[in-house]
């Protein structure tokens, strides 16, 4: 297997990021390690200062590593390997605060139903209600997209193991679950979708 550095006398040669790229698409295990050590504290410190929280700026970092190793046989590098990374990281930051921002506003939305409630078992009946509409419409997806649908949200099978399982490609079960959560968006109200999200 090729390595990421060479001996000349006994001075090692470092490679390029890109040549690194092209050692990680071959599986190279030591060329991923050279990129992950040669950005991992960069990434972590970028992360944090957005976050201010150590234990989700790992997860942010730990996450794309593991999703560049995954994904390295069709990765592409069309930019700088520095500017894709501060990208990815930047989009996940965004995506984690997107979460939070659905999670307080369902709690807010819940906190709203209880006022006007003096019954707490009104407000179970309410959520067996929305849960039972939420069922439904995941039954009314088409046949394919609602069994990848399920193994991603109940099963929580990873795209990899899903399209291993269903000899399919991981760019299609990203697809199907994409499309899956916006028929669903559209056909529950917005309490039922959040009910949705934080549930599967």
């Amino acid at each position: 297997m090729a390595t990421y550095v060479y001996q000349k006398m006994t001075k090692p040669i470092v490679l390029s990021d890109q040549e690194l790229v092209s050692l990680l698409k071959r599986g190279d295990r030591t060329a991923f390690a050279q990129i992950y050590d040669r950005y991992k504290y960069l990434l972590y410190v970028h992360a944090f200062k957005k976050l201010k929280n150590e234990a989700e700026a790992e997860d942010i970092i730990h996450d794309l590593f593991a999703t560049l190793w995954n994904n390295r046989e069709t990765f592409e590098l069309r930019s700088n390997l520095a500017g894709y990374f501060y990208s990815a990281v930047r989009n996940r930051i965004f995506k984690l605060i997107a979460h939070k921002d659905i999670e307080s506003t369902y709690v807010t939305s819940l906190h709203q139903v209880a006022g006007q409630t003096t019954e707490i078992a009104d407000h179970r009946i309410r959520e067996n209600q929305m849960m039972a509409m939420i069922e439904a419409e995941i039954a009314a997806l088409p046949p394919k997209m609602r069994e990848i649908f399920e193994l991603s949200r109940k099963q929580h099978l990873s795209h990899k193991e899903i399209a291993a399982q269903l000899k399919i490609s991981e760019q299609t079960v990203a697809k199907q679950v994409s499309n899956a959560l916006k028929i669903l968006r559209k056909k529950l109200g917005l309490i039922a979708y959040l009910l949705l999200l934080l549930r599967y």
